[in-house]
């Protein structure tokens, strides 16, 4: 299992909470999402290796922004 930290900026409620874990638990190989808008972390458990690319472009598509 492969764990990823990133940081998402955009998120102010709950909802986009649920927005980001949802898009991101589409990508074939994520197990797990956890996003805390409060701050903008997002942990991901994924169980092969993705690109960041990949994330990055499912995140921007929802309209939110990774940082970095």
């Amino acid at each position: 299992m492969k764990d990823i930290q990133i940081k998402v900026n955009g998120m102010v409620c709950g909802g986009c909470k649920k927005r980001v874990e949802n898009a991101l638990k589409t990508i074939d190989g994520i197990e797990d999402v956890v996003a805390n808008y409060e701050n903008g972390n997002v942990a991901i458990k994924a169980n092969k290796e993705i690109e960041l690319s990949t994330i990055k472009e499912k995140i921007e598509d929802i309209g939110f922004e990774v940082e970095g």
